[in-house]
């Protein structure tokens, strides 16, 4: 399952992203209709971080990860940042509750629930020595009109890794690295 990861200088994968947005006209206690996003839509033609954890709920995604680039988010803005995304092999309505939960309303979640994007990248690995099955390396992304320009990859990808490193695809090393392209 672990494959060689995409490069700086690539392509993001080409695929399309099943969503769910609010829609009141569907009425009832969950108004939301499906929504097909494709990686142009969300890509083409603007400046994008992504960040990819292993799942919804699990504890450093909880406690750090994802509150990280939350709490940052205007920081992110500020420099030229179109939108931040948190990408993880969960569907729409597990990724929804969970940003419901954390109270994250800037962050954009993403669900790659059929692993689509995240085995385009070479990011999927298997975790069922936890019982997680398969999900995403932890990782972190500038890209710019659908090319990788920074591509941040956790040490020790590998399928049933024994830890979950968090050293380089925080918040902090991101804005790090785009601070120095304004030096």
């Amino acid at each position: 399952m672990a494959q060689k990861p995409t490069t700086e200088g690539a392509q993001v994968p080409s695929v399309v992203f099943k969503t769910r947005v609010r829609d009141e006209s569907v009425g009832g206690e969950n108004p939301y209709r499906w929504q097909d996003v494709s990686a142009s839509e969300i890509f083409d033609g603007r400046k994008v971080v992504v960040f990819g954890l292993p799942g919804a709920f699990t504890p450093t995604c909880s406690s750090t990860h994802l509150p990280g680039y939350e709490r940052h988010y205007d920081e992110f803005r500020s420099l030229g940042i179109d939108d931040l995304y948190c990408i993880a092999v969960n569907d729409a309505f597990v990724m929804k509750q969970w940003a419901d939960k954390l109270g994250v309303s800037k962050v954009k979640m993403l669900p790659d629930g059929n692993a689509d994007f995240t085995r385009g990248m070479g990011m999927l690995v298997k975790k069922e020595n936890l019982g997680f099955g398969d999900r995403s390396w932890r990782y972190s992304m500038y890209v710019e009109d659908g090319k990788i320009k920074k591509l941040f990859i956790e040490p020790g990808l590998a399928d049933n890794a024994s830890d979950d490193p968090f050293e380089v695809s925080d918040a902090d090393t991101m804005l790090a690295y785009l601070k120095s392209l304004r030096s």
